[in-house]
């Protein structure tokens, strides 16, 4: 983060973690907040060129960040799975590495969390979507194909904030766990895409971990293996600056929460 920094032209303050974490929320409002200069836009409308000392410094620090590439789960059992929803894509990409996993690992209840985003011309346009509408739709249809004759439950979230037009990660994550009551002793095993492990995992700890005392680990699928494959700048330099920011304000939002 310190060699992010300073090829944006910054410098590390000397101070506390929370101090560190508003400095570095502010920092990357600056200089990564793509998607708000674009008045919110989605993930996939993010196109931002960078010069090339940049984008190979934001690269650099995805890979040391825990941003690219897959994780093994830490443990061969679980009490819960959970499938994040997002992009139509990534559905689809997710759902089948969570299959694997499944079929792998002994895991007791599985869940996939989504909300109504509705999809764009270009997600429905993937092969087998063209009936689906929304996030969810896309969800349950990944469901069906990689799990086959398994019942997997697609848990549709309301917007925590009502001002809000969809649900965010937290409140899938508060949506489940308000119907599944989790408990102490339980581990919870989340399936999301490389780029957005950390961000999610902090939410996931707030969220259930603190709330609910049981274990989580999040991990995200191998892109080499993606089914769908990954497109073209699923992982560029832009995307990452914009998903580390999203880790910091996540890390920051798990401190707050603690203390």
């Amino acid at each position: 983060m310190r060699d992010l920094v300073a090829a944006f032209g910054g410098e590390l303050p000397g101070c506390d973690t929370p101090g560190l974490l508003g400095w570095l929320d502010a920092f990357s409002d600056e200089h990564w907040n793509f998607r708000g200069r674009l008045g919110g836009a989605e993930r996939d409308r993010v196109r931002v060129e960078l010069p090339p000392r940049l984008a190979a410094a934001g690269l650099a620090a995805a890979a040391a960040l825990g941003l690219a590439g897959s994780g093994e789960p830490a443990h061969r059992e679980y009490t819960h799975l959970l499938i994040l929803g997002g992009l139509a894509r990534s559905c689809l990409q997710r759902a089948d590495h969570a299959a694997r996993l499944a079929g792998a690992l002994r895991v007791g209840g599985i869940a996939a969390l989504g909300s109504l985003r509705p999809l764009s011309a270009e997600e429905r346009a993937l092969p087998g979507l063209g009936r689906c509408r929304t996030e969810a739709d896309a969800l349950a249809a990944g469901v069906r194909a990689a799990f086959g004759g398994r019942a997997v439950p697609v848990l549709v979230a309301p917007p925590g904030d009502p001002a809000a037009h969809r649900a965010n990660t937290a409140d899938t994550y508060e949506f489940w766990a308000a119907g599944a009551h989790p408990g102490p002793g339980d581990r919870i095993l989340v399936v999301t895409s490389p780029i957005y492990v950390p961000f999610q995992h902090c939410d996931a700890i707030r969220i259930l971990g603190l709330r609910y005392r049981c274990g989580i680990d999040t991990v995200g699928f191998d892109p080499r293996l993606a089914h769908p494959p990954q497109p073209g700048g699923a992982a560029a330099a832009d995307r990452c600056l914009q998903e580390i920011r999203s880790a910091i304000r996540a890390a920051r939002a798990l401190l707050a929460a603690v203390g």
